[in-house]
């Protein structure tokens, strides 16, 4: 946790965002069953941490940034309640109380950070630096405004996380790691058990006859959640979907070429050029230096060691155009015979010397062969920049005024999906997936929610399109008689029967082999295939042994015999060593254990001290006031 917050802080967005990584080491501290409720406090004051109050407009802002990154990773909108499931408001309170707790404890030990500090992370901060990797301020503004940050907000912020990482810091570093635990460790990661195994396969388990009208009434009486009937629904469905809707047909070839040639790179590998770039402080320097070049009096590589650049600061790489952050060094630099040396350029952090000492030509594909792709996505643009919305809003006018799914799909030349009966699973009644249902994992909850008469919210689909839904009619669940499922309550009972026989025989096996019987004397007289195993080790699977097995070898003494599930059979054993490599202090090994250990202990220390930092301070949350924050969304 700690190296995860040391590795978010190597980054200025890593930074703003590195309060998320709190939300996790609090997650245990009962932050909801504190005492919650202000008595006449401020109605825009969600939550107090000691004396540091925090807003509705934080805790607003903060749930949208949280809901934004789901939705990023998740690839398609959340609803209010899956945001709820999700407890996304509890994570966003959480985070804003730990960092106003660690922020308060900061302040109470007096811990600051400099404006040299907060300035001198800025400046090394490698998102903000130019392509001669020195600071530019105007890439600093343009990196803030794309993140909606402004000056004065970032730089607070990151005053804030620098000395919240000097508090973890000085609480966590250089942890001692006991002994005792990495030989305990060492214990259990290096033994190695061998063991003989007698495989009971389910035929020796013997015949199994029918079962009696009285037992097979028995085994369904006692299973009867086995053989329930799930609930069925019957569902209308009404899609408007953004890539039904476009005509591709309709796009011209001269847009479609338009397009094309301006998006060229898209459509295959653009060249690449090696190129070396030398700063000068004027036009008139760059002239001068470019003569003496050109003349040959002064190579290239000498003209920037005299501007004090070292062969790497020289080279700017292997680049296509549309990598160069200057529009006005790609045009020159793409424009250059390989070997030639430009004009002075003046470029957006000054007048520069070009070189190109490398070309890597492109491969683009022609337009013949992508202008079927290109009509398609342009009509996809062209639905969802108008038509896709006018046809929504029209939808939704309909249901507004309750008007049916398949009135509304006739009105507009739709095809309403019907589905007549399936389970929360998209399983139909005879157990097959019901093949049609668009985004099955956002459809079937919601659908199941509803009840017959819902006024339904349309749902969006993971390619931008919207799902209508009624629920028709509900068959609730409900037992199948006997008579109805004879055959499965048959089949089930039989392998019950096998199986109680199976744990009866390796019952009996084990008992031998305790009493001191041979395993390979039991072997021969039961007929039954012995198998020696070595070298088995913990949690591995090893010569068909099931992880059960394995498992279960381990937690039996030397010497000792035991049974464990084998797939449809069952296995007996008698563990016959154990081995563990002598523990060496110091070793590669023993180090990176330490290392491993060492964070694991930090987070452990770091999370208590987090929510003792809490207790202390104290804190208090007002229910009503966080409603009212987030608004229909908690």
């Amino acid at each position: 946790m700690l190296q995860s917050i040391r590795n978010a802080s190597q980054h200025w967005l890593g930074k703003v965002v590195l309060t998320v990584i709190f939300t996790f080491l609090i997650a245990g501290v009962a932050i909801f069953g504190v005492e919650e409720f202000f008595r006449g406090g401020s109605s825009s004051t969600v939550a107090t941490v000691g004396k540091t109050p925090i807003s509705a407009e934080e805790v607003r802002t903060a749930y949208q940034n949280q809901l934004q990154r789901y939705q990023a990773q998740l690839k398609r909108t959340l609803t209010p309640d899956q945001a709820r499931s999700l407890g996304l408001e509890r994570q966003v309170l959480s985070q804003l109380i730990t960092e106003a707790a660690l922020d308060q404890k900061t302040t109470d030990l007096g811990l600051a950070v400099s404006d040299a500090a907060v300035l001198r992370a800025i400046q090394d901060e490698p998102s903000f630096k130019n392509a001669n990797g020195t600071f530019d301020r105007v890439l600093f503004y343009q990196t803030l405004q794309r993140a909606g940050l402004n000056e004065a907000m970032f730089v607070r912020e990151q005053r804030s996380v620098i000395a919240r990482l000097q508090l973890a810091d000085a609480i966590v570093a250089e942890l001692p790691v006991p002994q005792a635990i990495r030989e305990a460790v060492h214990r259990y990661s290096t033994e190695r058990r061998s063991a003989a195994v007698l495989t009971l396969a389910p035929s020796a388990a013997g015949e199994i006859p029918a079962p009696s009208e009285e037992e097979l009434s028995a085994y369904y009486d006692n299973n009867k959640a086995s053989f329930r009937a799930p609930e069925y629904r019957s569902l209308n469905l009404l899609v408007l979907d953004p890539t039904a809707m476009a005509k591709p047909e309709a796009v011209s070839e001269e847009e479609a070429r338009k397009v094309y040639e301006a998006n060229r790179n898209r459509f295959g590998k653009p060249e690449r050029r090696t190129i070396q770039q030398i700063s000068f402080p004027d036009e008139a320097a760059a002239n001068e230096a470019r003569a003496k070049i050109e003349s040959g009096e002064t190579p290239f590589e000498a003209v920037a060691a005299e501007r004090g650049l070292d062969p790497k600061q020289l080279d700017l790489g292997t680049l296509a155009k549309s990598e160069l952050f200057d529009p006005a060094v790609g045009n020159a630099a793409f424009a250059l015979e390989q070997g030639k040396v430009s004009e002075p350029v003046k470029g957006r952090f000054g007048t520069v010397l070009l070189r190109v000492t490398g070309i890597e030509p492109g491969d683009i594909k022609p337009f013949d062969e992508v202008k079927d792709e290109i009509r398609k996505e342009v009509a996809l643009r062209r639905v969802r920049e108008g038509e896709f919305d006018k046809a929504q809003d029209a939808i939704e006018d309909a249901r507004a005024s309750a008007k049916p799914l398949a009135e509304i799909a006739k009105d507009r030349g739709l095809t309403l999906l019907g589905i007549p009966a399936v389970d929360a699973q998209g399983n139909d009644p005879s157990g097959k997936p019901v093949e049609g249902i668009p985004d099955k994992e956002t459809t079937l909850p919601a659908a199941f929610r509803a009840d017959v008469g819902n006024d339904t919210e349309a749902l969006r689909t993971k390619t931008g399109g919207t799902i209508w839904y009624d629920v028709v009619k509900i068959d609730p669940s409900h037992e199948k008689p006997l008579s109805e499922v004879r055959d499965e309550a048959v089949k089930g009972w039989t392998q019950a029967e096998v199986a109680k026989r199976l744990v009866a025989k390796s019952k009996e096996l084990t008992e031998r082999l305790e009493k001191g019987e041979a395993i390979e004397a039991v072997a021969q007289e039961t007929g039954l295939p012995l198998k020696q195993v070595a070298d088995l080790g913990r949690n591995q699977t090893k010569d068909d042994l099931s992880g059960d097995i394995v498992e279960r070898i381990f937690t039996t003494p030397v010497g000792k015999a035991a049974s464990a599930p084998s797939g449809e059979g069952r296995a007996v054993f008698k563990v016959t060593a154990a081995t563990v490599p002598a523990f060496v202090a110091g070793t590669p090994s023993d180090r990176q254990l330490v290392t491993s250990l060492r964070t694991a202990l930090a987070d452990d220390v770091l999370g208590e001290f987090i929510a003792e930092v809490q207790k202390s301070a104290g804190v208090n949350v007002n229910q009503t006031a966080l409603r009212r924050a987030l608004g229909g969304e908690y």
